[in-house]
């Protein structure tokens, strides 16, 4: 007899304040049978689990930690809870878990041990910026971050560009706020003039602003990308 719970993985909010407008009521149901969560930060998992106002205390939930420091061995001990036949909830710090963050070691995990999985709909900042961009987005790649060092990223910037050029394929990158304006610098120095370029900014939240140029027309603007979440997309011909 299988006693095993499921897995459910549960998408956060991408920016402040906007649970009410994102998150679908699917999300709110289920939770109802969740008390076990594995989630990258513990604070920031329960502020948003309070933010829902479906429990009547938070107090009352468990929390266990599964970051990029998670090692598999750890695995079998933060499922614990859901061997004895409760469901168990992963959260990320922004967006859909198992895309761009470490809930996909316990996805894996979970199908190792023949867990049921159950992804819930919610906001997925790479998607919505895909969706905006007007590029190709039926062959893409998401190439997470590009390297700090300048000369790496320069190399790294014009082999994708390369490879976009070959396959039609949209490239996709993520990078931390305090970074964007270098990141952004960095694209328009090396991509092509006609390469399309598009940065997304604070999806879903108030000051989101998307828009898409070849990089000449980005060289002539003078634009400050303010520290909220980007996503960085182009498309060379």
């Amino acid at each position: 007899m299988n006693n095993k719970g499921e897995l459910f993985l549960i998408p956060m909010t991408i920016s402040e304040n906007t649970s009410d407008k994102v998150i679908p009521f699917q999300i709110k149901s289920e939770l109802l049978s969740i008390r076990h969560f594995l989630v990258e930060e513990i604070r920031t998992a329960r502020r948003y689990l309070s933010s829902l106002k479906i429990y009547d205390s938070i107090e009352t939930l468990g929390f266990e930690v599964l970051d990029k420091d998670t090692h598999e061995d750890k695995l079998k001990d933060l499922f614990g809870p859901l061997f004895l036949g409760n469901n168990l909830g992963v959260i990320s710090e922004s967006g859909c878990p198992g895309i761009a963050d470490p809930g996909s070691l316990a996805v894996r995990y979970a199908h190792q041990e023949g867990v049921r999985v159950r992804p819930l709909v919610g906001p997925s900042s790479i998607l919505l910026a895909l969706m905006a961009s007007g590029l190709n987005g039926q062959c893409f790649a998401f190439q997470g971050y590009l390297p700090v060092e300048k000369k790496a990223t320069s190399k790294m910037i014009r082999d994708f560009e390369k490879e976009s050029a070959t396959k039609n394929q949209t490239q996709i990158f993520i990078e931390t706020p305090y970074r964007n304006n270098s990141v952004m610098d960095n694209l328009i120095k090396n991509l092509r003039d006609d390469t399309l370029l598009s940065r997304a900014i604070d999806l879903t939240g108030a000051s989101e602003d998307i828009k898409t140029l070849p990089v000449s027309s980005w060289r002539k603007i003078k634009e400050e990308i303010p520290k909220l979440p980007t996503i960085f997309l182009f498309l060379a011909g």
